[in-house]
């Protein structure tokens, strides 16, 4: 399973989280009564925070745990090796995915950071190709699906995978297909899954810690977090600005009595 696929991989914007401050305190998986107005791009939120608390319910129970028994007993070294070997693999999708998309020029440095990590970086356990100034650019094929055109559609939480949209659901097969797991023995295949599942959950031990702490509505900070995100990505950090209309614009001159 690719990282970008875990429901926490979408924290990346708890660098918000500073605002947040001062709100009031709710019920994890709950909005507050004032914040409950309907989101347009959420016409399924009822079902989702249903399958969002059934995914923190597995996690505060299962991967949680065991995730921080991984970060306790691991060296930090072992994990950022663990971490760059599954980088390594899933750069080469993002590179295919670069070309998919016409970015001919940061396909080819995606492939060049591939090569580079795997002749040099003992198979992608190390990452000289980032000190090579190859920095990471991922890509996945929703992503693609959406340079191509195709709307992201209404906002879905996946039981276990977290955070969607009806776009990234369908690009998410041909995202699983590409992945290690693919092309692996079963054994191999469920091992390396879990491996990878628990080591990006370990990454993130501290900033959910974070994002537990505050006091606002976690369902709607990820879920507004995550579309924000994935729009960036899909516009490569520059998407077009949002067109606001002014009620007062279209109201027709007032005639005197």
């Amino acid at each position: 399973m690719s990282p970008r696929r875990l429901p926490w991989r979408v924290l990346l914007a708890a660098a918000a989280l500073a605002f947040a401050s001062g709100c009031a305190t709710v019920a994890p998986g709950s909005a507050p009564a004032t914040a409950q107005a309907a989101n347009p791009a959420d016409p399924w939120e009822n079902w989702n925070r249903k399958v969002f608390a059934f995914n923190e319910a597995i996690d505060e129970a299962v991967l949680k745990p065991v995730a921080q028994a991984y970060r306790d007993v691991v060296p930090q070294m072992v994990r950022t090796g663990v971490g760059n070997f599954f980088g390594n693999i899933g750069d080469v999708w993002s590179a295919a995915n670069h070309f998919l998309q016409g970015k001919v020029g940061s396909g080819f440095e995606m492939g060049m950071r591939v090569l580079t990590n795997t002749l040099f970086g003992l198979g992608g356990v190390l990452d000289p190709a980032t000190e090579m100034r190859l920095p990471r650019r991922s890509e996945d094929f929703g992503q693609t699906l959406g340079v191509w055109g195709l709307p992201a559609g209404p906002y879905i939480v996946l039981p276990l995978l977290g955070p969607s949209s009806v776009r990234d659901t369908a690009g998410l097969p041909l995202d699983r297909y590409a992945t290690m797991s693919s092309h692996v023995v079963d054994a191999e295949a469920w091992s390396m899954s879990v491996l990878q599942i628990v080591n990006v959950r370990a990454e993130l031990l501290a900033t959910t810690q974070l994002l537990s702490d505050v006091s606002l509505d976690k369902y709607s900070f990820l879920r507004d977090g995550y579309l924000s995100r994935r729009r960036d990505q899909v516009y490569d950090g520059a998407p077009p600005l949002e067109k606001f209309e002014d009620e007062f614009a279209d109201e027709p001159p007032k005639k005197g009595n």
